[in-house]
């Protein structure tokens, strides 16, 4: 059987796209890609000149090249970068360590230092963290750059297709074994065979240069929702215009509502939020709550200047608007 992920309205509006790479399942990911048989080009070459410590190769125990690897390996927080990522790994409740290695050692042999995690060692945890971090700067840091522009644009040729074609296109474009029923995602494959109800709570759809062979889901369906895919060697060309014609402004309304994605638009090349009210028409406590679901959304950011904060687009906002994106 697949994996069903079923939508409701509400997560359709709360899907969102990445547009960067997430440093701690880049480095779950390129783990598999060190232990699996047949890999892409790209992984081939770059795991040619690669040489771990043994300590570095201990990462295996804990993510096998098929099936299963602990969910707190890949918190959400590392969207936020390695740091913040690791912060979030050490702070792990003991409870979940135990029932996610306990979860991997009915499908392989658990090592002594996966049963030192398991019981609670707090040092244990503290090694784990410092060897993922040691691995990231050996294996995976030195490809960041190439990393980064793979997956960018992957995330930009997804833009296109999702103010060309809805969200509906966006989901079914984004790899052969998945499928766009209307209102569930279909994943072909029996490694993941369930149902995920997203409960309101949205999709966070994550390109990854590692992911390899199919997309991948966390396996409680208490965390976070994400979708995790490989993105593509060479996505597709897709013409930006230079601003946004009347179709496509429709598109963005049907997408986003009309206020919000006059918000949007509003936004331009950056406003506070008494302009951003006054732009889009709408009172600055509107303009906030619009702000902050538009920023939620990874369309905008908010930093603060001075008493007053300003609101800018992101990379995919202003993909989305069919702007060009300061260099």
């Amino acid at each position: 059987m697949p994996l069903h992920i079923h939508f409701s309205a509400a997560d359709l509006a709360r899907v969102t796209l990445a547009t960067e790479p997430d440093p701690l399942w880049e480095v779950l990911l390129s783990l598999h890609v060190l232990q699996s048989p047949a890999v892409e080009p790209r992984h081939e070459r770059w795991r040619a000149g690669l040489t771990l410590s043994p300590a570095m190769r201990g990462l295996f125990d804990l993510a096998p090249p098929r099936g299963y690897s602990p969910d707190f390996l890949t918190p959400a927080e590392s969207a936020a970068g390695l740091e913040s990522g690791l912060a979030a790994l050490r702070r792990t409740p003991r409870h979940r360590l135990r029932t996610e290695l306990a979860r991997l050692a009915g499908r392989a042999m658990p090592s002594r230092w996966a049963a030192r995690l398991a019981s609670g060692d707090h040092t244990a945890l503290t090694d784990l963290t410092r060897g993922l971090a040691d691995y990231h700067r050996t294996a995976v840091e030195p490809s960041w750059t190439r990393i980064e522009h793979h997956v960018r644009d992957d995330a930009a040729a997804r833009t296109r297709i999702l103010v060309s074609r809805g969200t509906g296109g966006l989901l079914g474009s984004l790899h052969p074994a998945l499928t766009w029923r209307g209102d569930s995602l279909e994943l072909d494959g029996d490694h993941l065979a369930r149902d995920l109800r997203l409960g309101g709570r949205g999709l966070r759809l994550l390109p990854s240069f590692f992911c390899h062979g199919r997309p991948t889901v966390l396996a409680d369906p208490a965390l976070p929702p994400v979708l995790v895919f490989p993105a593509t060697t060479r996505p597709a060309p897709v013409t930006c215009p230079a601003t946004v014609s009347g179709t496509d402004a429709k598109r963005l309304e049907d997408l986003l509502g009309p206020t919000r994605a006059g918000t949007l638009r509003a936004v331009g090349d950056g406003c506070t939020t008494t302009e951003l009210g006054r732009r889009a028409g709408v009172t600055v406590s509107v303009a906030s709550y619009h702000a902050s679901i538009l920023r939620s959304a990874g369309l905008i950011t908010t930093e603060r200047a001075g008493p007053a904060v300003r609101h800018r687009l992101t990379r995919l906002g202003a993909d989305l608007l069919g702007h060009r994106f300061p260099a």
